[in-house]
């Protein structure tokens, strides 16, 4: 590629190459240069991309993008280097998002269930091939990638965008974290649909205040056409305030939405709730428990519709959807009690699944839970507490141990439990699969067992080790067992 088609819309402030020059690469870690690369330079919160010049120079670099000038060799001066990476990549990969239905979802919670939610909508209603990029995966279509953090670097962004437009994609739906929309991760695209979910206290230690939080979340939306908004969140204003296109509203409270969720009924293995738009109601069924599902749900319908999919097509699709692997999944069994998976490991998380699972209990709510090792060991006790405040029986168990001794992580578990002010009834058994029989042993008619804390994980990890563990697989075994 010429630099003068990989420098396209870029805040040039001075510019000492020749255009003409041919790129092989765009390249921001110095350490990756070959010959013939453009290195771009970015000032990085550790370290700062400019000490590297030289070294980048040294390997091959053609040519030089920075803030600053740089002696003896070519160079492109630009206002702003994350920004301008951001581009540039678009500008290498050929803009792939320019032929991609763009949706991003951002909000503290619920990203990754409706980007997933969203996904299988429009495979199933609308016939058409999807990329996902997100927390736990990526996603062509029915192939899945590896992914190490909410939204990729622009670089690999931008070259999964390329293979997705290659791969035939109609759509690409992603997760928009507020890290990325700060960082300038996917500056120079132009969402056709942006989500926000919701706002809560999170990533204070990068944003500071809530308000910031918000404003950073916000950017999303002077980026989209559509703004799709939950209309029940305080933030909602701070959201639609930033708004430069369409804007269409959804809520489980507010008639004055553009979708809203009626006659809601919570179950312990689904939720159903009357969708009335335009003063049509229309049945809906999602297989995922918990009024957040009926807010999940609500977004990615929202999506699906303003994509021009048809009510009647999504409702058959939502009631096909099976939510996120580990996130408050509901796992086959047969029996008249109901098994939830759930990656809950942390005290907010564990409570927020066990009041979800209250919200629909006919039975007692029965959770099995550990700690893992060589992790805070603050949080113990306070989980105990949490458990036996909040389910009807708790059975204690190892997590991931890692190099610490099982026993020794209970014992800070159980801790919190005895000095907690309850008779909840609890047991410790350290083998998570025979603690995991036991739970079902226990379990009764209208029961809900939750196992927290392995989620999506198929393995446990022990002294080094990952040793192979799925609990989908160590339930059916259980159940078998007992049929024998």
């Amino acid at each position: 590629m010429k630099l003068s088609k990989l420098i396209e819309n870029l805040e040039i402030t001075e510019c000492a190459a020749d255009p003409e020059l041919e790129i092989r690469q765009l390249v921001s870690d110095s350490r990756r240069v070959a010959p013939g690369d453009a290195f771009i330079a970015v000032r990085g919160f550790e370290q700062d991309g400019h000490r590297f010049i030289p070294a980048a120079l040294k390997a091959g670099a053609a040519v030089i993008i920075a803030e600053e000038p740089v002696e003896g060799a070519p160079y492109v001066r630009v206002a702003n280097s994350r920004h301008a990476m951001a581009v540039a990549a678009g500008n290498f990969y050929g803009n792939p998002a320019r032929s991609l239905h763009m949706i991003g979802v951002t909000g503290t919670n619920g990203k990754t269930t409706v980007t997933n939610l969203i996904k299988e909508l429009l495979e199933r209603a609308a016939g058409a091939k999807v990329g996902l990029i997100g927390t736990n995966r990526n996603m062509i279509g029915p192939d899945e990638y590896p992914t190490e953090r909410t939204t990729p670097d622009c670089l690999e962004l931008q070259a999964l965008l390329r293979r997705m437009a290659d791969e035939g994609c109609q759509y690409a739906v992603m997760e928009v974290s507020s890290h990325a929309l700060c960082l300038e991760r996917v500056a120079g695209i132009r969402f056709d649909q942006g989500i926000f979910t919701n706002l809560t206290e999170d990533h204070l230690d990068f944003h500071k205040t809530m308000e910031a939080y918000a404003q950073a979340k916000a950017r999303l939306f002077a980026m989209c056409d559509t703004a799709i908004l939950n209309i029940d969140d305080p933030w909602y204003g701070a959201m639609r305030q930033s708004c430069t296109g369409r804007v269409f509203t959804y809520s489980a409270r507010s008639d004055e939405a553009d979708l809203t969720a009626r006659t809601v009924r919570l179950h312990p293995d689904r939720v159903e709730f009357c969708a009335l738009m335009t003063g049509k109601l229309e049945r809906l069924k999602l297989g995922i428990p918990g009024m957040f599902s009926v807010y999940n749900a609500l977004a990615a319908v929202s999506a699906a519709l303003t994509a021009g999919v048809p009510m009647e097509k999504i409702r058959a699709a939502l009631a096909q959807c099976g939510g996120v692997k580990g996130r408050a999944e509901v796992v086959p069994t047969g029996r008249p009690y109901t098994v939830l998976i759930d990656y809950a490991h942390t005290p907010d998380a564990l409570e927020n699944i066990l009041d979800t699972v209250r919200e629909s209990a006919r039975g007692r709510v029965i959770v099995l839970f550990g700690c893992g090792g060589d992790r805070d060991p603050l949080k113990r006790p306070i989980m105990g507490a949490i458990a036996v405040d909040k389910a009807d029986y708790v059975l204690v168990t190892s997590d991931n141990p890692r190099t610490e001794r099982p026993e020794a992580i209970i014992r800070d578990i159980v801790r919190g439990i005895e000095e907690a002010d309850t008779d909840t009834p609890f047991e410790v058994i350290a083998d998570r699969r025979a603690a995991i029989a036991r739970a079902l042993k226990i379990a009764g008619p209208g029961d809900t067992v939750v196992l927290a804390g392995k989620g999506h994980e198929t393995y446990q990890e022990i002294d080094h080790v990952k040793r192979p563990f799925d609990e989908r697989q160590v339930v059916a075994e259980a159940l078998s067992e007992t049929q024998e």
